[in-house]
């Protein structure tokens, strides 16, 4: 019994371990995206994208990027910063991660991006949605 109980408080004290682990690669991910936009890498930025992007936009990445400005995402390719938030697992594999982005003129932006860990590909993002917040940036 000892023995079960102390593999038993083995596993779980690994556990957070593992969610810090998958939480940093999440935000790893969405830091290329958004550091990608910025620095007009439109192919870096598809590469960040889930399997459905990365299909829809094969072969013509800059079309990718002008849809996310075209679409109302300009905020994330020109902010000057981001810092994450809250995040909220949905299922094995998928989550949603805050983050609050300050544009060029102050603004403050709030994305709630969802990734999923896509098989032999990692965290990808999987779709965003943005808006503003009454806050100010400094």
């Amino acid at each position: 019994m000892r023995v079960f109980l102390g593999l038993l408080l083995s596993v779980l004290m690994l556990m957070p371990g593992w969610a810090q682990e998958a939480e940093a690669a999440w935000r790893a991910t969405v830091t290329g995206q958004i550091v990608a936009l910025r620095d007009g890498d439109a192919e870096a930025a598809l590469s960040f994208a889930g399997a459905g992007f990365r299909a829809a936009y094969q072969g013509d990445p800059q079309r990718f990027a002008d849809d996310i400005a075209r679409s109302g995402y300009a905020p994330i390719a020109t902010s000057r910063s981001h810092s994450f938030g809250a995040f909220r697992e949905l299922a094995p594999g998928v989550v949603v991660q805050s983050v609050e982005l300050v544009d060029k003129d102050g603004r403050v932006w709030e994305a709630i991006y969802q990734l999923a860990d896509e098989r032999d590909e990692g965290w990808r993002v999987q779709g965003v949605v943005l808006r503003s917040t009454s806050g100010i940036g400094i």
